[in-house]
């Protein structure tokens, strides 16, 4: 597979493997080598200039976007959040998720301890972007948006990025909770992340 931003020449050449299902993958090189590109090629948020990319047999044009996305889930290292509730963040991953299974999400991402001190809690809005929250509470919100989604393929591009040292922690406990079962690549600057 391939993948170029424009006509200038191609950003990844020639690229090949094969991820088997509950594989995890990772992808590490210095900032500027394609891995974030590449991550966002597999639910087409790019699509490629040559090559394909196959679930099975099935190549991901052949299936439908909403789809597509349906089956992934995504933590970045600066997770976007709705001006919006907590409840609501959390259950985008799943919008028929009742109050228990969105409670649930957010014990097994390490957030609900946070987010019982909060005022007004599951019910605070997060502000444009989730400006009311620091980096760690963000991005423990998407990994319970994650845990309610269950999907099948899991992406994390950064998502372990340093944070302060407590929140660090329990960031990366709950990402190795939730990678327990999908299939997931892991984007990161370095080795010693992974």
């Amino acid at each position: 597979a391939g993948f170029g931003y424009d006509a200038a020449g191609a950003v990844l050449k020639d690229v090949t493997f094969t991820a088997k299902a509950g594989q995890r993958i990772a992808l590490v090189g210095p900032s500027g080598s394609g891995k974030s590109t590449l991550l966002n090629l597999i639910p087409r948020f790019f699509d490629l200039t040559s090559g394909a990319i196959r679930f099975d047999a099935v190549s991901h044009r052949d299936i439908g976007l909403k789809s597509l996305r349906g089956g992934i889930a995504l933590v970045t290292q600066d997770p976007f959040l709705f001006d919006d509730t907590i409840r609501a963040n959390i259950a985008y991953g799943n919008p028929d998720a009742t109050q228990a299974q969105i409670e649930q999400a957010a014990r097994d991402a390490a957030a609900d301890e946070f987010i019982a001190q909060l005022p007004g809690g599951y019910d605070m809005r997060v502000g444009e972007a989730g400006t009311r929250l620091s980096g760690g509470q963000k991005q423990r919100i998407a990994i319970a948006r994650a845990f309610l989604k269950n999907a099948p393929l899991l992406l994390l591009d950064e998502a372990t990025a340093a944070r302060d040292t407590h929140a660090e922690i329990e960031v990366q406990q709950a990402l190795e909770r939730l990678m327990n079962g999908p299939t997931t690549f892991v984007v990161a600057q370095r080795l010693s992340t992974i």
